[in-house]
Formats: structure tokens, C-alpha cells, sequence
């Protein structure tokens, strides 16, 4: 049976991310940091052969696989479902001002409560089930529609929080007690029936950069 490496991609940093900001849905690009990000990771993967990268539609994603793509001749396939979360009302706050402002939204958000679902903003907030539905769901569709030895897949710390949880059989429901640091490359297989965690959070090659890597907001 075919076995294929995925490498699972969080894209570079951006201002949301320096000033801990909810992002979700809305469509914030790289920071000059992030941009060099995705130019160090694009060096360190144009060693290896890829048969087809994959990302978000949000252009945070899209311009960290830009350079990857671009280094090994492919077109970033773009879907949608690879979005992070929508977080409703919370998107463009900080976790502080959730608190202030929509203290019984921020308590589900502290307690990861799975089917809460966050007053609406610009965007109609998932659950945090139905977003790992949506996130595994988009995953099993890259891997069983073609047939590849290695693939990338870059997309956001929600997206990587619920694939790493649905590896290693952590619940959902569970504080988070791994890293999910951005332009980092998480690598896993998968034979056809199951998957298999091989490394996570690999940023060797942002090293040279002299810089503190971000981590995910909700750790």
C-alpha cells in the first residue's frame, strides 16, 4: 500500500500573531518576519521532491506556500477548508479583550468546550467540533484523491491543533500541551488507513534568522 509523507505547515508569523490577536476567518498577511519565514522554509524543503502542496485559502497560508511552490515547479492547490477557525465575534481581539467584553464566550474559550458556539461577528463562529470535523475532513480529501510519495500542507494553528489531537488520540477537549510554532514542519505518514506523527515542530531552519518563533495564541 502507498504510504505518503505529509509535511503539515503553520504559516509564517504575522502582526496578529506578534500582538496575540484572534485571527479566524479574517484574511491578515505576513509580517516582513513571516515573509522570511517563508523564504527559510522554502530553502530547507527545496532538497526534497514534492508531489503537490496544498494550502488555506487565507493569504497568510498561501504566501508561505507561495515560495515552496514556486522553488519546486507546482501550483499551490488552494481549499478552503484548510481555514482556520472562525471564531465569530472573538476575531480581531485579544484574549483580554474576549474577557472584558464576552466573559461567557471566553469561559467556553478557556475550558475548550467543544459545542459552544461564540456570539457571531463579520463571521459565523464554529464549534470546536465541527471545525475538526472540518479540518480532518479537508485532509482525508487531499490524501484519497491522488496518489503521492510526499506531500505539503500548509494551513493554521487551529487546523494543525486538531490533526495533531486526531494522531496521537488526544481529545479535544484537553489543554494543549504541545507546540504549534509558525513555519514549522510538523511531518507525518499515512498508508492508507492510518496515520503515523513522525516529528513535530521542527524550525531548524529558521534558526539562522536570530529570532523567537511564535507559538499558537491558546496555549
Amino acid at each position: 500500500m502507498q504510504t505518503t509523507e505529509i509535511l503539515l505547515i503553520r504559516h509564517g508569523e504575522t502582526d496578529w500573531n506578534t500582538e496575540k490577536r484572534i485571527q479566524g476567518h479574517i484574511d491578515i498577511p505576513l509580517n516582513a518576519k513571516g515573509r522570511r519565514q517563508a523564504a527559510a522554509l522554502s530553502t530547507r524543503l527545496e532538497g526534497l521532491s514534492l508531489d503537490a502542496i496544498f494550502s488555506s485559502d487565507l493569504q497568510r497560508a498561501r504566501d508561505t506556500a507561495a515560495p515552496v511552490a514556486a522553488h519546486h515547479g507546482l501550483t499551490v492547490q488552494i481549499h478552503e477548508d484548510l481555514r482556520e477557525r472562525c471564531y465569530g465575534v472573538m476575531e480581531g481581539l485579544q484574549r483580554q479583550e474576549v474577557a472584558l467584553r464576552y466573559p461567557l464566550a471566553y469561559a467556553a474559550l478557556d475550558a475548550r468546550a467543544l459545542d459552544v458556539r461564540y456570539p457571531p461577528g463579520i463571521n459565523v463562529a464554529e464549534t470546536i467540533n465541527e471545525f475538526s470535523a472540518r479540518a480532518i475532513g479537508a485532509l482525508h480529501r487531499l490524501l484519497n484523491k491522488a496518489t503521492h510519495q510526499r506531500i505539503a500542507v500548509v494551513s493554521h494553528g487551529g487546523v494543525l491543533d486538531c490533526i495533531y489531537r486526531h494522531v496521537s488520540n488526544v481529545a479535544l477537549g484537553e489543554a494543549r500541551a504541545f507546540d504549534i510554532l509558525n513555519a514549522s514542519i510538523n511531518r507525518l505518514l499515512w498508508n492508507g488507513e492510518q496515520f503515523k506523527l513522525v516529528s513535530w515542530g521542527d524550525i531548524e531552519h529558521l534558526s539562522h534568522l536570530g529570532d523567537i518563533v511564535l507559538d499558537e495564541v491558546d496555549k
